[in-house]
């Protein structure tokens, strides 16, 4: 069964403020660009199975927005993904349910550049793009040909970066 991964930046966020960064809100500009990746996310994956979420609140609020724009079967967030690298992300992957064909991963930098660099399966102008970093609002698609507790170094292949068009 073919599979699709895509690790998403969260969107523009405000400034952090009195509350600290884990509770920093989207900026209106998030709001807009979060908004309108959903449907471009949906017409090109169609429905995601499982939706991993930093649980930041820019996180949250980005996948709320995204996802009211497509089809999503299953969330949850994961308190970890805030301030884990890509290897603790990967290992939530790891134990996704194979029966899933599209797994969603709303996070942060450089988690998200780092994961799709360290899966990435070959040397071409997206990896050299993500190698720098990805800005906000980003998606990263991954193709992933095996099964979701074999993925790891260079088992996937990134075939398209989507930002959003609004």
């Amino acid at each position: 069964m073919a599979r699709t991964l895509v690790l998403l930046r969260h969107a523009k966020a405000e400034p952090e403020g009195d509350l600290g960064d884990a509770m920093r809100p989207l900026a209106g500009k998030g709001r807009k660009q979060a908004a309108a990746l959903g449907p471009q996310l949906a017409d090109l994956v169609g429905p995601v199975d499982v939706a991993l979420v930093s649980s930041a609140l820019r996180a949250t609020e980005t996948y709320k927005l995204v996802a009211a724009g497509m089809k999503v079967r299953a969330q949850q967030v994961v308190a970890e993904i805030y301030e884990g690298g890509p290897r603790t992300v990967l290992g939530f992957l790891q134990d996704v349910d194979e029966a899933a064909a599209t797994v969603l991963v709303v996070g942060h930098e450089p988690t998200i550049s780092g994961l799709a660099s360290l899966l990435h399966d070959a040397r071409d102008d997206l990896a050299r793009q993500v190698s720098l970093g990805v800005p906000t609002a980003t998606a990263c698609v991954l193709q992933v040909p095996g099964t979701w507790q074999e993925l790891d170094r260079s088992t996937a292949h990134l075939s398209r970066l989507i930002r959003p068009s609004y």
